[in-house]
């Protein structure tokens, strides 16, 4: 059984804080998108992911997993791969419930973006900003 610290719980709920205002930049770029220039949610999906990427990835960096001794560069190469790879269960998800479901597309957003958020967690945490020897 995992033993959990103070630091870890802190890194926890600054995850949670950062990838909230990414969550809610990104539900916002959709929100508009769609409600101002009638883009179809799934389409609109694709550029708020790559704003939010940005704000994801500078309060994770700096914040979160700060002090993680990963090199800027290769840090972010692997939060893109997380991020990316996120995007597309996130896509799919969307696409499906939007086409399955009644509710409204900013409902179902949110409800994919907080079901992919765990995941991302783990991801960053052991793999994306994990210091490599040498590095």
């Amino acid at each position: 059984m995992p033993v959990h610290t103070r630091a870890e719980h802190t890194r926890v709920l600054r995850f949670i804080l950062v990838g909230g205002l990414a969550a809610a930049v990104h539900w916002l770029a959709v929100v508009l998108l769609v409600s101002r220039w009638g883009w179809p949610p799934v389409l609109a999906n694709v550029p708020a992911w790559a704003v939010a990427l940005g704000v994801s990835f500078a309060g994770h960096h700096r914040w979160t997993f700060g002090g993680h001794g990963a090199a800027p560069g290769r840090a972010f190469g692997r939060f893109f791969v997380v991020s990316a790879a996120a995007f597309c269960l996130n896509e799919a998800a969307y696409a499906l419930l939007l086409h399955w479901s009644r509710m409204h597309y900013g409902l179902l957003l949110a409800l994919v973006l907080a079901g992919v958020a765990a995941l991302t967690y783990l991801a960053n945490r052991h793999w994306a900003f994990l210091r490599t020897p040498g590095a």
